[in-house]
């Protein structure tokens, strides 16, 4: 499966920050964690968001740490 934007739901907004959940249905934590999946959302996301990914094989929270107009890079927060 592929990034589909119908599955991301900001969760809240504030000062510039957006608090996302993404459900990815069968893709699991390692595709949705790599450089670019969320490319088709580059116009939304903004460095220092935070993803709250729901996969087929776990859950993570990611950081974007750069995004723009057709890239997107993500990074575990730990």
């Amino acid at each position: 499966m592929a990034f589909a934007v119908r599955n991301l739901s900001v969760l809240a907004y504030a000062n510039g920050f957006t608090l996302w959940h993404y459900k990815s249905g069968k893709d699991r934590l390692e595709a949705i964690s790599g450089n670019n999946y969320l490319a088709d959302a580059a116009d939304m996301l903004t460095p220092g968001d935070l993803i709250m990914v729901t996969a087929a094989d776990g859950a993570r929270i990611l950081c974007v740490t750069l995004a723009d107009v057709e890239t997107v890079v993500t990074a575990p927060l730990s």
